[in-house]
């Protein structure tokens, strides 16, 4: 079955470069990152797994969690940590999950049909406190993630939690927002104070302080 915004994520049970854990408690109300790989000792997941290290300070200021996984097993990951540290200047600081029987790359629906095998795409679950699919994103493998657009992405979705308000396009932290349909200009205005109205259905504020 397709997974979809706003469906609980499916929990699992699995061992990883940290041991074995269970999905929704080693998440334990925070937010998480959980991404796919299509395999160890290649380039692209390489640099990929580097960049997620060197951003953990980024993403615990936010309360996400990382975690990754990919269908080869527990002793590869393990033999690929090295190289990951190598390549990216900071050591292996999350869990890498080991699913050689792709049970979980199934269920979440990671594997591409038609792609010449049977490894996972890089597929990307923001998943927020309550276990709440946020947000999706699929790559071919031939394409590296931004992972600046996804913590930009995370930033959005727990601003847009706070206020009745929603990002525009190439919106980034610091940047005026827009006021939801949902709220009136006037209501808007003694909430937010400054309040621009281009459209009656577009109305910028600036960022809030919420």
């Amino acid at each position: 079955m397709a997974l979809h915004l706003g469906d609980e994520a499916p929990n699992f049970t699995a061992k990883t470069t940290d041991g074995t854990i269970d999905f929704h408690d080693w998440k334990s109300g925070s937010w998480a990152v959980f991404f796919s790989h299509p395999a160890d000792y290649t380039p692209v997941c390489t640099t990929e797994l580097g960049r997620t290290a060197a951003l953990q300070k980024q993403f615990e200021a936010r309360g996400v969690k990382t975690i990754a996984i990919s269908v080869d097993p527990i002793e590869d990951h393990r033999g690929w940590a090295p190289d990951i540290g190598d390549v990216g200047g900071t050591d292996l600081n999350f869990p890498i999950i080991a699913d050689p029987d792709k049970r979980i790359s199934e269920m979440y629906d990671m594997i591409h049909p038609g792609a010449g095998d049977t490894s996972s795409v890089r597929s990307v679950f923001i998943i927020d406190g309550r276990n709440k699919i946020r947000l999706t994103l699929t790559y071919p493998k031939s394409v590296g993630r931004n992972f600046d657009e996804i913590l930009r992405v995370i930033d959005a979705l727990q601003l847009t939690d706070k206020a009745p308000i929603a990002t525009p396009a190439d919106w980034k932290p610091g940047d005026r927002v827009i006021v939801s349909t949902m709220v009136s200009t006037d209501d808007a205005k003694e909430r937010f104070g400054e309040v621009e109205e281009v459209k009656p259905y577009l109305r910028w504020t600036p960022h809030p302080k919420v």
